[in-house]
């Protein structure tokens, strides 16, 4: 059996992943033209270089007084969120899967019987708008060690309980984000239950990127070894809609 994938083996092996997806690129022209330019290079090299820079973190009484939910205010509408909503979500479960050895489920409580980290950070919106909140929950690491990670996995893929029209709203980080001391799985916001617009049960933040990469109303992590063939083939709700960037690093 293959053996799970570590963060040392990841960043060991980053360079030369990179050189060998540029060599891909130059010999394939229908890939050439998607991803590569000299700033995607120089970007992900120094990615490579900076993966564990932290994002700043302030104090309890800077938080923002009032922070508004971005995106959906509420996955009303989706029959599972619904029926889990209306139980206060005692019987709720994420589910991690795709190129894992052991798939989870795991409850509110397993989730809280983690190790956890709390954060006050701040929510930078692609709008033009922040604010700063407190968030509480595991690392996304370690939920990620505990389901081990086989050797293909290269993206993480949030899918949401929330839509906007008929398409569901998804998210993907990569590996280095993934592992990042400060991308939590967050049930709380500054000390009390997450809220509904902020995305109930359980919500990504990944405090290096933009407001539409921290996923809300998170149902289900999967591990892929490409976003190929995944709704638009972009990585995420907007980036397939609206053409972000699928980094949206600050």
């Amino acid at each position: 059996m293959a053996e799970p994938i570590s963060r040392r083996g990841l960043i060991a092996a980053g360079g030369s992943l990179l050189l060998a997806g540029c060599d891909k690129l130059n010999g394939n022209p229908a890939l050439r033209g998607l991803l590569i330019s000299a700033e995607d290079a120089h970007r992900a090299s120094q990615r490579l270089l900076t993966g564990g820079a932290l994002a700043p973190e302030f104090a309890e009484n800077q938080r923002s007084p009032n922070f508004r939910s971005n995106g959906n205010a509420t996955a009303a509408g989706n029959a599972e969120w619904d029926r889990h909503a209306a139980e206060n979500f005692a019987r709720w479960s994420l589910r991690v899967d795709g190129l894992v050895m052991r798939p989870l489920d795991l409850t509110l409580e397993a989730l809280k019987a983690l190790p956890q980290r709390s954060q006050i950070t701040r929510h930078d919106c692609v709008e033009g708008w922040s604010a700063i909140g407190g968030w509480t929950g595991p690392q996304l690491g370690t939920v990620l060690r505990m389901a081990s990670l086989l050797p293909a996995a290269r993206y993480l893929v949030f899918h949401c309980a929330d839509r906007f029209g008929p398409t569901p709203y998804y998210e993907s980080i990569d590996l280095i984000d993934a592992f990042h001391p400060q991308t939590i799985l967050a049930h709380t916001m500054n000390g009390g239950p997450l809220p509904t617009g902020h995305g109930a049960p359980l919500r990504l933040r990944v405090e290096r990127q933009l407001g539409y990469k921290q996923a809300k109303y998170v149902m289900r992590i999967e591990a892929r070894a490409s976003l190929a063939g995944l709704y638009g083939g972009k990585g995420g709700f907007w980036e397939d809609r609206s053409d972000y960037a699928w980094y949206a690093g600050i």
